[in-house]
């Protein structure tokens, strides 16, 4: 039997696993909340539809990333793989409201079964190459990159599709006979989705080799995950630097939280109409993502440049609340300077984000072993979930202006000047996730 994956190959098939779960992603962007209200809906109904997207990935969280930890990260991933090629047709095809919110749900369903599994066999398989110190950052890095970058990507794309078949009237007139109308022009980017997710789900399959496990029973499986999730409810409580990353996490959720459910009202109101204000927003989003993807490449740089993974946090945290700040001091102003400050702002947001992604997972990847990574993930990306919705209402009911900014920049202030104070070295594998709980599951 061969040996696992060199790093180089495993960086390689992690980036190409990334790239074609989250272009399919990014091609409904755009066009989704247009086709939904293309097919009769209110917007008190798409609301609904991603409340149902938000309420299932939200309880799902933990319990997929138990049954990663017990049923091996392959078999999740290509289950998530093939929720969201469900997902993505009956979003295409669907025009009851009943299959768009189970579409959607779907799709929650698909995303919690994704947080983690990528990137736990990548760490496992560099890893079990190279041992417990093997360098992580830049792979990890180079994932976030490439999730920026398919995101970027696959929003321009699924904006361009719709809009290329509706400016030739044959294409769409054509379209409509053929499918006897069930195929708008705004169906092309999620049923194009579903296609390549069919692709993500056999590479996933084919090309992501993982050490063999034990073989799983239901019995195991039932047993296994709730024990590993009780472990990684109790990640923060053990472990300091791992309570930091979560709250980190957090405070993250709220200010993204905040920046996208602002921005669109923010750029109709540059525009002046929101048509307009709908073209400007897509192209930030697309910006948002590369300055992610830019922030992801530049972390390795920055934990050099910064002295440690730690003091990258802070510095990337910090830029992304000093991103915050300035929208919200722009946020009664006019004109092309307040416009130029905005954009620096919103740029700002993500490429801090992005840099300081990196080096907290590398920190938490280093105190939790392979018994309880994909959960560890899995709580990270609850902790991001859960305080973006709380934000999300919070800023809901606060009065426009300045405010509702402020508030997602002192949240993210909050997570930066959690590294302030210098933490506990990164040591391979103290007790969080140990032995026992390796036992256990």
């Amino acid at each position: 039997m061969s040996g696992p994956l060199d790093p180089r190959t495993a960086g390689r098939r992690y980036v190409t696993a990334c790239v074609l779960y989250w272009f399919p992603v990014g091609l409904a962007v755009s066009p989704l909340i247009l086709l939904f209200t293309e097919r009769g809906m209110s917007l008190t109904a798409v609301a609904a539809f991603f409340v149902a997207h938000s309420v299932t990935a939200a309880a799902l969280e933990l319990p997929t990333g138990g049954l990663s930890d017990v049923l091996g990260r392959r078999a999740v991933l290509a289950a998530a793989g093939l929720l969201n090629l469900t997902a993505f047709t009956l979003q295409g095809l669907g025009t009851a409201p009943w299959v768009l919110a189970l579409g959607m749900a779907l799709m929650g369903a698909g995303r919690a079964l994704s947080s983690g599994p990528a990137e736990a066999w990548y760490v496992d398989t560099v890893q079990a190459h190279s041992g417990p110190d093997a360098e992580l950052r830049t792979g990890l890095a180079r994932g976030g990159s490439a999730v920026s970058a398919a995101l970027a990507a696959g929003t321009l794309l699924g904006g361009a599709l719709p809009w290329l078949l509706a400016r030739s009237d044959g294409a769409a007139a054509w379209l409509s006979r053929a499918t006897s109308g069930l195929v708008l022009p705004l169906s092309i980017p999620p049923l194009l989705g579903a296609v390549v997710e069919t692709a993500f789900v056999l590479y996933v399959l084919t090309a992501l080799p993982e050490p063999p496990r034990p073989p799983s029973t239901l019995r195991s499986v039932l047993h296994g995950i709730p024990a590993t999730i009780a472990e990684g409810v109790r990640l923060g409580g053990r472990d300091p630097l791992i309570r930091r990353v979560l709250l980190s996490a957090a405070a993250a959720g709220g200010a993204l939280a905040a920046l996208e459910l602002l921005t669109p009202g923010r750029a109709a109101s540059f525009t002046g109409a929101p048509e307009s204000g709908a073209m400007l927003f897509a192209v930030l989003a697309c910006a948002g993502f590369l300055c992610s993807g830019l922030g992801n490449h530049l972390a390795p740089l920055t934990a050099r440049l910064a002295g440690s993974g730690e003091r990258a946090v802070l510095l990337g945290l910090g830029a992304g609340a000093g991103g915050l700040f300035l929208l919200g001091a722009t946020a009664v102003a006019a004109g092309p300077v307040a416009l130029a400050l905005a954009i620096l702002g919103y740029g700002l947001v993500y490429l801090g984000l992005g840099a300081a992604g990196p080096s907290q997972n590398e920190l938490l990847h280093r105190r939790v072993p392979s018994t309880g990574r994909a959960t560890a993930l899995s709580v990270q990306s609850l902790a991001l979930q859960l305080t973006g919705a709380l934000t999300a209402l919070l800023v809901g009911m606060l009065p426009r202006g300045p405010l509702p900014w402020l508030t997602g920049a002192a949240l993210l202030l909050a997570g930066a000047l959690l590294w302030v104070r210098r933490g506990e070295p990164a040591a391979s594998y103290p007790t969080p996730l140990g032995a026992e709980g390796a036992e256990r599951v």
